[in-house]
């Protein structure tokens, strides 16, 4: 297994089509904002694609972008949009993502790294703990997670 940034990737059309196959509401929002090349926009123009693959089997994806649903300027980077194929739930090949985000959200500088979710108990087992409820882009309440970068200088 490998993990991949999308936008690198010399095949965006079939990583795409892959995305599509999410049963997840958010995946199919990925997918399109993918293909209509809108992510950035709504997401910042750093925003990476991670995609942890097998061959051309795609595991699990995640994003590491500048922003998420909540706005607030001062909380950067995010974790979103984070799934994992049903066939491969349960062996934990979240956390290859969420450590590889910790490693890039390191040497990019910074302190914290923040998840909105309305999941309990998925990121506690990798580091994250609750931090607070804040509103969405929606008004809607989202639980914020974040974890600590620690730095050893």
């Amino acid at each position: 297994m490998r993990i991949i940034d999308f936008y690198a990737s010399d095949n965006k059309d079939h990583w795409l089509s892959e995305i599509n196959k999410s049963d997840w509401r958010a995946g199919k929002y990925l997918y399109e904002l993918l293909r209509d090349q809108k992510l950035n926009e709504l997401c910042g123009e750093s925003t990476k694609v991670l995609l942890l693959v097998d061959g051309d089997k795609l595991i699990s994806f995640c994003t590491y972008a500048e922003q998420d649903d909540i706005r607030e300027a001062s909380m950067t980077p995010w974790v979103g949009f984070v799934y994992t194929f049903p066939e491969y739930r349960g062996k934990r090949h979240v956390g290859k993502l969420l450590e590889y985000v910790y490693m890039l959200a390191k040497k990019d500088g910074y302190k914290h790294i923040y998840i909105s979710t309305g999941e309990t108990g998925l990121y506690e087992k990798y580091g994250y703990q609750f931090w607070k409820i804040m509103k969405d882009v929606h008004g809607d309440d989202s639980r914020v997670y974040r974890t600590d970068i620690v730095s050893v200088d």
